[in-house]
């Protein structure tokens, strides 16, 4: 039986050792391969200004441009100190002037309608405090046709997965963090019932082992 979710935070990874340490962690996931660009460009978003909420140190956004052409990034994360981590890694990508970063709320985009022509994110949605207007919210900046891309673990992950995970996660001062995310994270079916109602109840849920993905388009 799955264990009831677990909140997490809503306010993001905050303060300079805690932001350091997710750095060098998703760091490694890029140099490993293990980030989910790939995966955003085969579901279809690879082309024009892209909106990525949650960017974090920003290397799954600044990965997706360096594989991508004639793009741009607007990162919304709601830690003004990841905003200042993703900015530094745009600047070491030679990317800064393809990048906008910002500190905002996901559930009250400061963007008017219609602006992007796709929006994705990934590990942030167990973090999200309003998730079903945060999903009202992506609909509405979208472009006509815009495609949507959002991926994050699975709370019912095997407990194989899970150990794996937990050993595989370095520097080991993140695996409490990464415990806390598994258990605050969405199952496929409660996913599928918080799109309902939402401008997004015509995407499609997948999941594999390890995670979940809501993909479609408007």
């Amino acid at each position: 039986m799955t264990k009831p979710r677990v909140k997490e935070t809503d306010q993001g990874i905050q303060g300079e050792f805690t932001v350091q340490i997710y750095d060098k962690f998703q760091r490694r996931m890029r140099d490993k391969g293990w980030i989910e660009t790939d995966a955003i460009i085969k579901s279809g978003i690879r082309s024009g200004h892209v909106l990525e909420i949650g960017p974090g140190p920003g290397y799954v956004g600044l990965e997706w441009l360096r594989k991508t052409e004639g793009t741009d990034l607007t990162g919304l994360d709601i830690s003004p100190d990841m905003v200042s981590m993703a900015e530094g890694n745009a600047n070491e990508y030679g990317l800064a002037a393809r990048t906008k970063y910002m500190h905002s709320d996901g559930s009250k985009l400061p963007f008017e309608d219609g602006k992007f022509d796709a929006v994705f994110t990934t590990g942030s949605l167990h973090e999200w405090e309003n998730p079903r207007s945060t999903f009202n919210e992506i609909w509405r900046v979208l472009k006509p046709g815009g495609r949507i891309f959002i991926g994050d673990l699975r709370r019912d992950m095997p407990a194989f997965i899970k150990w794996f995970l937990w050993i595989g996660a370095k520097p080991k001062e993140i695996r409490p963090g990464l415990i806390t995310s598994i258990n605050a994270a969405y199952t496929p079916e409660e996913l599928a019932g918080l799109i309902k109602g939402t401008g997004m109840a015509a995407c499609q849920v997948t999941n594999d082992l390890i995670g979940l993905t809501l993909a479609g388009s408007k």
